[in-house]
């Protein structure tokens, strides 16, 4: 455990928004306008448009937020019963979690809204033990809580720019739908704890003394690009090369988030311009070498928790559709109905042959999507692991296929550090700062508290 120290921002972080939450409070805790403290299993909910929480002894009203502030913070926790972590990924689960620090509880529509509230270091440890195995090295470990650390306070500070500017996150004009998610979206709190933002599920995991080591041998330290810290970004394997910030998120060119050879040299025999198709299709359906290509069980393990591993195919992997399982997909996921499919067309590619623009084509309707999580959520029950595919279609009956191949490369959006891909190169002995500087091309490392 990171202890207390003045000089770190607190961060607010969104765990769970439900009509009735319930949690107990391991050890003492101070609300403003009470004189005694409070401990024990409590529920939470609204009652008249308050927010009631009760226990056996006790029952606090307010009317628009209630904090539960720990009394000792390294003594003091609070469980928060059925979490769900995965939301809406293929492994979507809930969870009992673990939370030091700060209980902050507020009205969000007809929901009462958990938001842990804690120091940024406190913070690191547990994304480090939630996002991958405690237990990996020390150097992937540094790389990774710099990582985090720069991408949350980037965040931070781009939240108030969102606010001013009005930000929007996509684009409605005839014939495409052209959406992004980002970490935008969240207004009542800094970042959530799922996927959607960085996976923190509070002191649930076990940290161990080599996190904790990471997170306090690089305190305050952050990547920085002209005078700004970095908007860092990660994803479980580039699939061979990491994709360029604007590609995938708001049309904002980043200097330190363009597309990166995932190793040592560029690999023989591919042109690597992938606006034209024949280029990106030859190179997602190879096996070209990359530092995140492995089969190293004892890398992989450092990266892939309990239910990543659910997941065997990573680098290169193949999903069979026919034609009901694909047009109900997709009218599901997108809530139009397009009827039978007819095809699936590549319109646009970003710099890691990641689809940015796809047009479905069915019998119904025509429109083309984009950008690359829009993709790969409407075409399929959860999310593909990328958009970076090749579809193919067989067994034409009157034009239209009864079969449906994508052939896929890579897992997640693919920009800036691929986590594989930083396990194999720490595994070869590159210390933190050259793995970090591989990824994040034009930026530094800064020390700034």
């Amino acid at each position: 455990m990171i202890l207390q120290n003045e000089k770190y921002p607190l961060v607010k972080v969104g765990i769970l928004s439900e009509k009735k939450i319930t949690f107990e409070l391991r050890g003492d805790f101070r609300v403003l306008g009470h004189k005694q403290l409070f401990n024990g299993i409590f529920t939470a909910g609204l009652l008249h448009d308050k927010i009631l929480c009760i226990s056996k002894s006790d029952e606090i009203e307010a009317l628009d937020e209630i904090i539960f502030e720990p009394d000792n913070f390294l003594k003091c926790s609070f469980l928060i019963n059925e979490v769900t972590i995965g939301v809406k990924f293929h492994w979507e689960r809930k969870e009992n979690q673990l939370f030091s620090g700060s209980l902050k509880l507020i009205k969000e529509n007809d929901n009462v809204l958990a938001i842990n509230i804690l120091p940024v270091e406190n913070y690191l440890v547990s994304v480090n033990s939630s996002e991958m195995s405690p237990k990996s090295s020390i150097e992937l470990l540094k790389a990774h809580a710099i990582v985090t650390r720069s991408w949350l306070l980037a965040q931070m500070e781009n939240s108030k720019k969102a606010k001013i500017n009005n930000f929007q996150n996509g684009q409605e004009s005839n014939g495409e739908l052209i959406k992004w998610y980002d970490r935008e979206d969240h207004s009542l709190f800094d970042v959530c704890a799922d996927d959607h933002c960085q996976r923190y599920q509070g002191i649930t995991k076990i940290s161990t003394s080599t996190v904790i080591q990471a997170v306090g041998e690089t305190s305050g330290m952050v990547l920085i690009s002209d005078d700004q810290i970095c908007d860092a970004r990660f994803s479980k394997s580039c699939g061979g090369i990491s994709e360029s910030f604007e590609n995938v998120w708001e049309p904002v060119k980043h200097s330190y988030l363009k597309a990166v050879i995932d190793y040592a040299v560029k690999p023989d025999n591919f042109n690597l311009d992938f606006s034209t198709e024949a280029n990106a299709q030859k190179w997602i359906k190879a096996n070209p070498p990359a530092y995140c290509n492995t089969t190293d069980k004892k890398i992989l393990s450092q990266i892939l928790l309990d239910y990543d591993q659910e997941t065997t195919d990573f680098y290169r992997w193949k999903i069979i559709f026919s034609q009901n399982e694909i047009s109900e997909v997709i009218k599901n996921k997108s809530g139009i109905d397009f009827g039978e499919i007819i095809d699936l067309i590549p319109i646009e590619r970003g710099d890691s042959a990641r689809l940015i623009k796809l047009k479905i084509v069915g019998k119904k309707k025509t429109l083309t999507i984009g950008k690359e999580l829009e993709i790969r959520r409407i075409l399929s029950p959860s999310h593909l692991y990328s958009s970076a595919i090749v579809i193919e279609k067989f067994d034409l009956l009157n034009g239209v296929p009864q079969r449906f191949s994508i052939i896929g490369a890579g897992w997640g959006h693919g920009v800036g550090l691929c986590q594989i891909g930083a396990a194999v190169m720490a595994a070869e002995g590159r210390m933190y700062d050259e793995i970090l500087l591989h990824y994040f091309k034009n930026a530094q490392l800064k020390k700034i508290y």
